[in-house]
């Protein structure tokens, strides 16, 4: 029979008795930040937070005031602010539930690398969140606005990005790692959202208004040289961009017809795919997208039931498509020569050895890009009508 040390034993049974979370923190010791707002004031870091107030989170009335508390701290480094936010707050801040991170343009345009070090280094702080660009105002007064339908106004701009990204092709999402990776991959340049204050007067001589005075709307793309702002895209400009970078899951789009009205498609499935291919030795890029989708609105005089004008409409949608892209491409080709697209790393992808030695000076090279596209339309439905409402009843 084997005998085991009595020491031993009591060893095992310690160990057992005292396994826990040892470094486990009570959540009435915790104060949980939704969003994060970092503007520049002189040379140093202001940071704003946004800190859930648990009494007044999923209760239908609210007992005092506001579900979110917001604390300030100035500081030469973020680091510092963070920590200096406790002369105020009662409770340290807790990370592991941010959702939005929100940078002034001043911080944009001095580089946001220094700025994301803090975040992802800290070991409790997520990398699913979403990072935007506050245009025309400071990233403090988006934080200050809040929602109707959410509780929680951090929570409100991460949902509403999520959605508007999905069914609305001028907008895209960025979460933090992602926006780390393009960072450091070679031949490909960021971009973020922007996020602006919409303002409008109260109408006259209303007691109540249910329109609120101040909203908040996604407005524009942010392109970035490295991690330093350049320019913003237009509306028309981001679509191109979503469409090159297979970022379009669906959208709405319109056709001009003859009469001068027009005709609405509803992008169901959009692809593409972008390959580098040498010419006369010199690297050139291919777009090839595929997508089909539905008409969801006439306004024009057209007979649906012809196949040459869905023909035409497949015809005219595709040119309009490249037009986008051509548009996207070409402003940051003439305008800031800054590769947004990735071209460069489907060029590295494609010929390691080549990238070598235009590698340094891709910039010039992006400008002077040859630029390919290949674009395929496939109109799926035509809704449960062939001609528009106004057509019919002109033809009673």
């Amino acid at each position: 029979m084997i005998r085991i040390p009595r020491g031993l034993v009591v060893g095992i049974l310690l160990i057992m008795v005292l396994t826990s979370c040892w470094d486990r923190r009570e959540l009435n010791e915790l104060g949980i930040l939704a969003g994060v707002a970092i503007d520049k004031i002189g040379s140093q870091y202001q940071l704003t937070v946004q800190v859930v107030v648990p009494g007044e989170v999923g209760t239908r009335a609210r007992k005092y005031g506001a579900p979110v508390t917001l604390y300030q701290a100035t500081a030469p480094t973020l680091f510092e602010a963070f920590r200096k936010l406790t002369e105020t707050s009662p409770r340290k801040i807790y990370t592991a539930h941010i959702r939005v991170l929100i940078l002034s343009e001043a911080i944009a345009q001095e580089g946001i690398a220094k700025v994301l070090d803090l975040l992802v280094r800290n070991p409790e702080t997520r990398v699913d969140y979403y990072v935007m660009v506050a245009r025309k105002t400071s990233a403090e007064n988006i934080l200050k606005i809040l929602t109707p339908l959410d509780n929680i106004p951090a929570e409100a701009l991460f949902h509403s990005l999520d959605t508007s990204s999905k069914v609305w092709a001028p907008i895209t999402k960025v979460t933090v790692d992602i926006l780390i990776d393009q960072l450091m991959t070679k031949g490909m340049n960021p971009v973020l959202p922007g996020i602006s204050i919409v303002e409008h007067g109260l109408a006259e001589n209303k007691v109540e208004d249910i329109d609120q005075p101040v909203k908040l709307r996604y407005s524009g793309l942010a392109a970035f040289k490295n991690d330093k702002l350049v320019g913003w895209l237009t509306i028309d400009e981001g679509k191109g961009y979503n469409y090159i970078q297979n970022q379009v899951k669906s959208t709405v789009g319109t056709i001009h017809c003859p009469d001068g009205k027009m005709i609405s498609l509803e992008v169901l499935r959009s692809h593409t795919d972008v390959k580098s291919f040498m010419e006369q030795e010199d690297p050139h890029m291919l777009v090839a997208i595929k997508m089909d989708v539905n008409i969801g609105e006439v306004t024009c005089h057209i007979n649906l039931n012809e196949p040459q004008t869905i023909e035409w409409l497949q015809k005219e949608a595709e040119h309009d498509l490249e037009a986008l892209m051509k548009k996207s491409v070409e402003v940051m080709q003439k305008k800031y020569k800054v590769d947004i697209f990735g071209f460069g790393q489907s060029t590295y992808e494609a010929s390691p050895k080549l990238w070598k030695s235009i590698g340094d000076d891709w910039d010039n090279h992006f400008a002077d890009l040859k630029v390919v596209y290949q674009t395929n339309i496939n109109i799926r439905n035509i809704g449960m009508i062939t001609n528009s409402v106004e057509k019919r009843m002109k033809e009673k």
